[in-house]
Order: structure tokens, then sequence, then C-alpha cells
């Protein structure tokens, strides 16, 4: 069955429009409450959200569908997504629900779904709550007095805050560093200022005045330009810029550049190989990591298990070949002994940690390998299936030729938007620029 609701992280667009209405939101709470109502117990289901102003059509829309099949729902108003996952499992409920759209502008939201185990749904369960959606609940519907209660629930940011801070050694504090964090106007506005202050660090918030329409605009781990300016206005020791459901981290160091999710995922890997911590001689990634990362995991004995593009991939990798650090260039970084899925904040404390015990500047212990020189580019689609064109195909077999062994080509269509994305990577910058460019060109003649 083709899926036309779920893509690669939830139901995902824009608001008030198909596939994110206040209807289908409904459908959604009904069809996901029967999907996990297993055994005879009380159903719940713990909802948390982002700061858009859509989260609030959606919230109640959802609330209305679980409680009309016997789910009593707990409200815990923004929150992180890891924090959604980490009260699911917490509160023993038999499903947790996140409405964001995660990085995107505040005009989008989406509908991310965890099991009882808190994590996310996989394939098959999302294609069995799909092929309920456009069915008819009558007679499925709890009789009056089976239905659900709605409450919301206090002191569960304070749960995530301690859920953060036990990742670190009691001993470990930041006292000493001055960090800037930017909570992109998201749902870490509140926690993650609050976890590093308690830590001891001295804290520059930035993106901490949501009003539901500015997040994730000009602030985040997607627009940059603003904390990089804060870092280096205050002299700070490093930046942490989260995305609006706070599940993904980039770092600025003290000189202003960037760290993405792969010199993160090397931080980590060779910390918890020096501590004795890694599960297994390596860490997942997706096939958007760069080459470098995969030589320098090379040069200290690890392996590099690449995923299609989903931090949900990357979970699933992690727990069949029992690997517990994993995560994606674009700043998903999974730690599985601390969390079920991607958690920005947690990721930022295990760097910082590093840091402080180094004594060293960020600009050195976040700089493990020179990237590969890679080019990504998108194309705007408007329907058809481009990726099955001769033309193209012909396209990127001549793209992959022409980069030998010593590079990689990677067309695929993006999950959460109409785009088909295409990156190229290889030793020679000037040949990847050339090979990403036919087939940008090939798609884009196709697309039009």
């Amino acid at each position: 069955m083709a899926r036309r609701f779920f893509g690669t992280d939830g139901i995902r667009g824009t608001a008030n429009s198909w596939p994110i209405t206040p209807e289908i939101a409904l459908k959604v709470g009904m069809a996901a409450g029967l999907a996990f109502h297993r055994g005879d117990h009380r159903h719940r289901v713990v909802i948390g959200k982002d700061t858009r102003l859509s989260g609030y059509m959606i919230e109640p829309a959802l609330t209305a569908g679980f409680t009309a099949v016997g789910v009593d729902v707990f409200l815990t108003g923004p929150v992180p997504t890891p924090a959604v996952a980490m009260l699911t499992r917490s509160l023993r409920a038999d499903l947790g629900v996140m409405i964001s759209a995660s990085h995107n502008p505040f005009a989008d939201n989406g509908i991310k779904l965890f099991g009882p185990d808190g994590y996310k749904l996989s394939d098959e369960v999302e294609l069995e709550i799909e092929e309920m959606l456009d069915g008819d609940f009558t007679g499925r519907l709890a009789a009056p007095a089976d239905l659900g209660r709605a409450k919301r629930v206090d002191g569960e940011r304070a749960r995530y805050v301690e859920s953060a801070k036990r990742t670190l050694s009691r001993h470990i504090s930041f006292e000493g560093l001055r960090v800037v964090v930017d909570c992109a106007n998201g749902a870490a506005y509140k926690v993650a200022p609050e976890v590093l202050w308690e830590l001891g660090a001295e804290v520059v918030a930035l993106g901490v005045d949501p009003n539901g329409l500015n997040i994730n605009r000009d602030c985040g781990s997607t627009s940059l330009a603003t904390i990089t300016e804060k870092v280096r206005e205050v002299r700070a020791d490093i930046g942490i810029a989260l995305d609006g459901d706070a599940d993904r981290v980039i770092i600025i160091d003290e000189k202003g550049q960037v760290v993405d999710g792969d010199q993160l995922m090397a931080v980590v890997a060779a910390s918890f190989q020096e501590d004795g911590r890694l599960a297994r001689p390596g860490i997942v990634a997706t096939v958007m990591s760069n080459l470098g990362l995969e030589r320098y995991l090379q040069s200290i004995g690890l392996e590099l298990i690449r995923t299609k593009v989903g931090d949900r991939y990357v979970v699933e990798a992690m727990r069949s070949g029992g690997y517990n650090v994993g995560g994606e260039q674009s700043g998903h970084i999974v730690l599985s002994d601390y969390a079920t899925t991607g958690d920005g904040l947690v990721a930022a404390l295990q760097v910082l940690a590093v840091v402080k015990r180094s004594g060293k500047p960020v600009s050195e212990v976040c700089h493990r390998f020179d990237p590969v020189p890679q080019l990504l580019k998108n194309v705007r689609v408007k329907g058809g299936k481009p990726l099955e064109d001769d033309g193209v195909k012909a396209a990127i077999a001549a793209a992959e030729g022409r980069l030998g062994a010593g590079g990689r080509i990677l067309v695929r269509a993006s999950g959460t938007e109409p785009l088909i994305r295409v990156m190229g990577e290889g030793d020679n910058a000037d040949l990847v620029a050339v090979a990403v460019g036919e087939i940008v060109e090939a798609i884009g003649n196709v697309a039009v």
C-alpha cells in the first residue's frame, strides 16, 4: 500500500490544508487510539506540541479523536519531541504524540507518533493506521460511559529537565563556560536555558520569546547568522542552536564556525570509545553523512553503518545492530543510552562534557576531520516521477562515472517537502559541482 499520509517523520504539511486539518487530526486520534487499544486496562496517550499557532487547532482535534475511542489524554503543552518520547514511557502510556513540523516554517505542522516504548512507529504500524483513516469508525467508538478523559499535566517539563541532567555524571559542572543557546522560539524555549543554568553555565538565551508565528524564523539550527553573531559578540565558548522541536542541534564554536551533526557524532563516538561506553565498534548514520566522517571513524577502529534518510531509520538500525550512537548530518543525534529518539539538548550536553574535561576550545574539540567536498541541491517538483525518467537515469549514471570510486552521488525524493534532493561528494570539488549540476538540469527539464 502506498503511503498517503506518513512521510519520513510522521504526517506533515501546511496547517489547515490537507493533510494537516482538524478532520484528519481527529481521525488520526481515533485510528491511532484503536491501533494501540491492546488489553483491558485504561488506555492513555501523551500529547505534546511545539509553539506553533496551529497547535491550538490540532491538539483539541487529536484529543477529541482519542477520547472518542476511550483513550485518556495527558496534555503537556510545549515540550521537546524527546520529552514526549520519555514521558510516554515514564507515564506508562500506550502512545505518545508530538505536534510539530520540526525545523519547518511556522505555517507547517505535523503529527509524530511514538509507541509505548518511546520509539517512533514502524512503517508497518503507520500503514495500519493509514488504512483506517479512510474507513468508517461507526461501531468502533467508545460507549458514553467509556469515553476518555483529558487533562493538562503539571511538572512534566521538570521531569525532562532532570532526565537531561542525569545523562551526565554528578561531578560534571559547566561553571566557567559561557554558552549561547538558541531555542528557535520553539519547544525548548524554557527547558534548554534551565538545564544549562542548573549545570553551572553562564547562559545567553536566544529564541525564547515564541508568539506562535516566529518559530524557526531567522533563528535555530537552520538559520545560524544570529547565534553566530551573538557568540562572537559576547565571546562565548560555544553556541548551541536547536530546532523547533529540539530533536536536532548544530554547534557554533568560539570562532563562529559551524559544527554539524557529522562532527558531533565523531566527538561523541570517540569519547564513548575512550570511556568504554560504546556498545559496538561503530555508529549508525544516513547516506547523507560525509565521507570524511567514515574515514575518520575507520582511523580510530570504528565502522559507519549507513541507512536511508530519517532518524527513524537510524534508530531502527541502532536497535537491530546493538549500536548506541547514531544520527544525521543535519544534527539529529541519537544516544540510545539516554533517549529513544534524537535529542538536541542531550547531545549538546555530551559535547560540552568533552569540552569541559579536555580544557580545550570547542574549535579544537569539535574538528575531528576535514569534510570531503559535498554539494547538495534541491529541485522543486510539482508531481510525476522524474526519477523514473530515462534522461534523469542516464544523467545520474554519467555523474557516478565522472566521480568514480572516490566519490558518491545520492538522488532522492524528500519525505517532507515536494523536492528532489541531489547530493554529490568527492575529493575533487569541481567534479562534484559538474556532476550535481548535470543531474539537477536533467531533473529540472522533466519537472518543467
